[in-house]
């Protein structure tokens, strides 16, 4: 895989990485760490250096399946990316001591001196614009408890606040076939304030892997079930805010655009990885063979031209006006 920059401070990460929000478990399954240890396994031997996961996922189960799978291991160059603010923070209680002992719950469970890189985790748009977070986080990074910090976010609009922030590292978005906005302001703005780029939900919750169709049905405690109209979180995180049945349809105007020799997952994972702007790309797994497909999109060539023209045409008349949703 290419190396690419992560923020301003000349760090450099492979393009695609692994998002740990499925790691070993999932909605409703109990947490299992051989799985985790695994996943993990796997992605390291087949060349991700940078695993992002937050302290809410699994009430911090998957902050120690990483810290145990890592532990000991030395000379490693694995960047490891942490978020807060959701875990007993979310909505209102967010406060120097809050941050701080987050912080320090995610140190003890990653079992680390200093976290790679911590990111606020979707906190309101009112408390990113009044700015305290910042610099809390700031002195954190003064005091040696953090090497970078960044921001999670649900929109270009909160996205362009934090790129005000001096020291920002880097951001965290949605941005697929299906969200395609932030490479429209979002993006070149990241650029010019050398702020890394992070993509979240490549394949839209699995609707860009190509293989949920009308006739698929969700468990009842998965996040395509229950959060399918917003009911729990923001709906643009389940399908990337669009109703199943428009992105069904969205899907099936897509499918005859998949170049040959090429699945739909890897033609989407490679759209990502077309914009110079983005730094690493994190599609979950919660099996190792998960993250052998995602790394091998790695190796596709870049999408022609006309490919992109035709992906820009379907989002305009398919998805754009349907998406909800912050976004």
């Amino acid at each position: 895989m290419q190396r690419r920059q992560l923020g301003p401070d000349g760090l450099t990460v492979p393009e695609i990485g692994l998002g740990c929000w499925q790691l070993g478990g999932g909605w409703g399954n109990d947490w299992n760490d051989d799985v985790a240890r695994q996943t993990l396994q796997m992605a390291v031997d087949s060349g991700v250096r940078f695993i992002d996961t937050a302290d809410v996922y699994g009430d911090g189960a998957s902050e120690r399946s990483i810290g145990r799978f890592l532990a000991g291991r030395t000379g490693t160059d694995i960047v490891v990316a942490t978020k807060l603010g959701r875990a007993g923070i979310y909505p209102d209680g967010y406060t120097r001591a809050s941050l701080r002992e987050a912080t320090q719950r995610s140190l003890e469970r990653l079992q680390v001196d200093a976290l790679d890189l911590t990111q606020l985790h979707c906190v309101p748009t009112d408390v990113l614009r009044q700015g305290h977070v910042f610099d809390w986080l700031r002195e954190l990074q003064q005091e040696g408890l953090i090497r970078r910090w960044g921001a999670s976010v649900e929109s270009v609009d909160e996205g362009m606040i934090c790129l005000e922030q001096e020291g920002l590292a880097s951001l965290q978005v949605i941005f697929n076939i299906f969200r395609q906005k932030p490479a429209e302001v979002l993006f070149p703005r990241a650029v010019e304030r050398k702020v890394g780029i992070i993509v979240r939900l490549p394949l839209a919750s699995g609707l860009l892997g190509g293989k949920i169709t009308r006739a698929t049905t969700f468990r009842a405690d998965d996040h395509r079930h229950f959060n399918r109209d917003g009911a729990m979180f923001n709906v643009g995180e389940t399908f990337a805010g669009l109703e199943l049945e428009r992105g069904i349809t969205a899907i099936e105007q897509l499918a005859p655009l998949v170049p040959a020799g090429m699945t739909m997952g890897q033609m989407a994972l490679r759209w990502i990885l077309d914009h110079p702007a983005v730094s690493v790309v994190i599609p979950g797994a919660s099996r190792p063979d998960q993250v052998r497909a995602n790394v091998d999109a790695a190796a596709v060539p870049p999408l022609p031209a006309a490919l992109h023209e035709q992906l820009a045409g379907m989002y305009r008349a398919h998805v754009r006006d349907f998406i909800r949703g912050p976004y």
